[in-house]
């Protein structure tokens, strides 16, 4: 097949757009994770500041580490997020680049062969 064969890039185009969503997957399904991780965090410091927990000095800084890594998490994967977006898009705009350039015809233009 030739090097500029259109159908080729397409289907390349086609390979890397399901990468590209397997990646923005992950990272919705980290971006939820470290949300949750933020919000226990919260809640562990609330309720060891309230004394519910006993006052330990553990929880405390668990607590801390747990927020602080879930919103370097959190930042982190929105910003690989909205890069995979762009990514996304722009492939998308490429691949229908290429297919208005391929030459298409109606299947009923082509002659049938009767058998």
């Amino acid at each position: 097949m030739a090097e500029d064969d259109p159908i080729d890039k397409i289907s390349l185009i086609e390979e890397r757009l399901e990468e590209l969503a397997e990646i923005s997957e992950r990272c919705r399904k980290i971006i939820l994770v470290s949300k949750a991780a933020i919000a226990g965090g919260v809640a562990l410091l609330l309720v060891t500041m309230l004394g519910l927990f006993g006052s330990s000095q553990v929880a405390v800084i668990g607590s801390i580490a747990l927020m602080l890594g879930g919103i370097v998490s959190l930042g982190s994967n929105v910003s690989t997020l909205r890069q995979t977006m762009a990514a996304i898009s722009a492939a998308e705009v490429l691949r229908s680049d290429l297919i208005s350039r391929i030459d298409l015809r109606v299947v009923g233009d082509s002659p049938m062969k009767l058998s």
